[in-house]
């Protein structure tokens, strides 16, 4: 069966990308009956769509075959290792080293559907859900996710992700954060990762309480909009997310299930950048 014409799909560049980074899987059981680039073709389409599994359209593989492909994958971390491989060898591809040495921490809320699971209510932004804690690079490129319920506040939530990532970048050297993570969360993460967090305030803050005629002389809006150093590259990469609509809300019962679609999500965004160099 070939593949459906759809803009999801792998093209053969991306496949065979793909195909040298895919894990070895361990020989088991008779050989498989579908095709595995269909079946990652049908995976992202759901990625991209937001469609239900049961949703998919009839050229795809049953869908009961394409969820069992992808909760093995959610199971053995697939997705995760294919991500720190496409970023490692994209970085290197566009002249940066392999390892990253700094990065940028940050959290975002998402509703919840009714498939129930943990969630929790984040006062601040007004939403009933879960948080995805995510750290990247200075590109913007994915190095850890953590979701969990959104009653968390980020200096808890913070600490999940930074033990989830303690040992796993060893050259990492600097994080950026904002307020969210001031106080003790600051030194037990500098003291965890033995690194340097550094909070980036805005600048416009201490002027308006103290100064307010200099802001009013200079025509600068407090309330408006205004990019930080640093912190508008982890506000694109949740953008970067968002474009997939299985990603516009969390429909999963599952933490670790949106988290694989983290990864799956960054992956799809790196293959194409390395194919299009």
């Amino acid at each position: 069966m070939s593949c459906g014409p759809y803009t999801s799909d792998l093209s053969d560049g991306e496949w065979a990308l793909l195909q040298q980074v895919w894990p070895t899987p361990a020989p088991r059981g008779a050989p498989a009956t579908w095709n595995r680039r269909l079946i990652l073709d049908a995976i992202l389409y759901i990625l991209r769509g937001g469609i239900a599994w049961r949703a998919l359209p009839h050229d795809f593989p049953p869908w009961q075959t394409v969820h069992y492909h992808f909760r093995v994958m959610r199971l053995t971390g697939v997705w995760e290792q294919i991500n720190t491989q496409l970023r490692r060898l994209y970085r290197e591809r566009i002249g940066r080293t392999a390892d990253v040495h700094a990065a940028i921490i940050d959290s975002q809320s998402s509703k919840t559907a009714e498939n129930g699971g943990v969630r929790g209510f984040d006062g601040n932004k007004k939403v009933n859900g879960r948080k995805r804690h995510i750290l990247v690079d200075t590109l913007g490129l994915l190095l850890k996710v953590v979701v969990h319920p959104a009653g968390l506040a980020d200096r808890q939530g913070g600490r999940l992700l930074i033990q989830a990532v303690k040992g796993q970048f060893p050259t990492l050297q600097k994080i950026w954060a904002d307020q969210g993570y001031t106080g003790e969360f600051k030194r037990w993460a500098s003291h965890e990762l033995n690194v340097e967090l550094e909070v980036l305030y805005p600048w416009w803050r201490q002027l308006k309480r103290y100064a307010p005629d200099i802001l009013e002389a200079q025509g600068i809006d407090p309330e408006a909009f205004h990019v930080l150093p640093r912190r508008w590259v982890v506000e694109r990469s949740f953008a970067w997310l968002g474009r997939n609509r299985r990603l516009a809300k969390d429909f999963e019962a599952l933490p670790e299930t949106t988290e694989t679609w983290c990864y799956l999500a960054m992956s799809r965004l790196v293959l194409r950048r390395l194919t299009a160099l």
